[in-house]
């Protein structure tokens, strides 16, 4: 069965120049783009998507990097999409623990 999840290329994605580099490693992993809007996102709406996280000590700073500058909002199709989202949290963490060697 097909699954559909939201996926957000950040402001640092967009500045790099290597928005399609990320495309090409989502593709690489077995899933499809069907829907992409490059956009600027307002304060507003940063606080709306991130309002979970709205008591963490982060979240102004979270507001304020992801409203920094462009963002490429996707709409990602697959097989067992929960798997690529546990993935790209271990390799969060991995780069974590990595910048602290």
């Amino acid at each position: 069965m097909q699954e559909r999840t939201l996926s957000i290329l950040k402001p640092d994605v967009v500045e790099r120049g290597i928005i399609g580099n990320v495309i090409s490693y989502i593709e690489a992993a077995g899933l499809k783009v069907v829907a992409q809007r490059m956009c600027r996102l307002t304060v507003s709406q940063a606080e709306e998507f991130y309002d979970v996280h709205r008591d963490r000590p982060f979240f102004p700073e979270l507001v304020k990097f992801m409203t920094s500058g462009p963002v490429v909002v996707q709409v990602l199709e697959g097989n067992r999409l929960y798997l690529y989202t546990e993935m790209l949290w271990v390799l969060r963490i991995l780069k974590r623990l990595l910048k602290g060697l």
